[in-house]
């Protein structure tokens, strides 16, 4: 009889801790780099690849930080938002091109729009992982120190652009 209980607990167990990994939200992680200085880069243009893009060209200014490739599905779905948000002209849009082929991405901006102020190759993945980056897209919101302030994982939203990514940039512009 015992030699049927144990197993039997044993997988209950185990079920309940499925069931709970399960139930959680892969967007509820906190970034460990939050109110923390970003992690400095100096990534290739992805336009001009013999032009130089480091977090220092981007220090007293908020700006966004898109973390996106021409394979991702869930890019192209949030790509009209930042297209949308950088026709208003708001705040910058840097984009990171994660783990992606140059060629590639070039023809998926001229096809899709360019909403990027500049857009820097990732080829290698290391300044992803820097940014403790788990799948693209991910958008982070940068203070004028360069401090991360916000990280959204997954697609955003245009409800995503004005009940946080707006309100974030907002008050971070008038802190002084």
């Amino acid at each position: 009889m015992l030699k049927f209980v144990i197993p039997l607990i044993l997988f209950l167990v185990m079920a309940v801790f499925l069931a709970m990994g399960l139930s959680l939200n892969p967007r509820d992680i906190p970034s460990p780099l939050l109110d923390k200085p970003a992690p400095d880069f100096s990534l290739p243009i992805l336009a001009e690849p013999d032009k130089i893009l480091s977090k220092a060209d981007m220090v007293g200014k908020v700006w966004l930080l898109n973390v996106w490739a021409s394979w991702c599905g869930s890019c192209r779905a949030e790509h009209p938002v930042f297209n949308e948000l950088a026709s208003k002209n708001i705040v910058p849009i840097v984009g990171l091109n994660y783990k992606d082929d140059p060629w590639a991405a070039k023809q998926w901006l001229a096809q899709l729009g360019n909403p990027y102020q500049v857009s820097v190759m990732d080829q290698e993945g290391r300044t992803g992982i820097d940014y403790g980056v788990y799948g693209v897209p991910e958008t982070f919101v940068i203070d004028k120190q360069g401090r991360v302030r916000y990280k959204h994982t997954g697609a955003v939203t245009w409800n995503d652009v004005q009940q946080i990514l707006l309100p974030w940039v907002k008050q971070l512009n008038a802190e002084i």
